[in-house]
């Protein structure tokens, strides 16, 4: 069965609950196994079929540990062991821009640079972004963006399950299943 590995930092309890809806996307479709940024598991990794990063976005770019993991892979850059794996990400912040795009795009300009390839979002986002209860309502189409004010919004969750399914499905098209 196809491996996904996700990669987060959790810093208020807001990207717990992205992970967790990723993986309930995928995991009837594929086997998904999670890791925190500060103490990522490289043989899995290696061996992953899809690595996907989950960052709050602080102060307009990922967290110091998902960073922190980022500059960690130097090592092994040169020889592209990531290569042709499926790579995907997602944030959140306290505001509705929060500069998020920009976190996402950090996280896509590294995948490309280990030679991945990056699966986006297809929702088409609603016309307008006031309820809460609207799938991509933030119009994010690199990955899932949340708003998480006290609790992650329910349309920001079913925009992270929805995803988890989307990376799980091209996960088995990449596979010829």
């Amino acid at each position: 069965m196809p491996l996904m590995a996700i990669v987060y930092h959790n810093g208020s309890g807001h990207t717990d609950a992205q992970v967790d809806a990723v993986v309930a996307g995928a995991k009837p479709l594929v086997e998904v196994v999670t890791m925190p940024a500060d103490a990522p598991d490289w043989e899995m990794l290696h061996s992953a079929d899809a690595i996907v990063l989950g960052s709050p976005t602080y102060m307009g770019t990922v967290s110091a540990q998902l960073k922190g993991f980022m500059d960690a892979t130097g090592d092994f850059w040169a020889t592209q062991p990531w290569k042709d794996k499926i790579a995907g990400g997602f944030t959140h912040s306290g505001h509705l821009s929060g500069d998020k795009l920009n976190t996402l795009m950090t996280m896509g300009i590294f995948a490309a640079q280990h030679g991945m390839i990056w699966v986006g979002m297809d929702l088409i986002p609603p016309t307008t972004s006031g309820d809460t209860t609207y799938t991509n309502r933030l119009g994010g189409w690199l990955g899932p963006m949340g708003q998480s004010g006290q609790a992650p919004a329910e349309g920001d969750l079913a925009t992270a399950t929805h995803y988890g399914k989307r990376l799980a499905t091209v996960m088995l098209r990449m596979k010829g299943k």
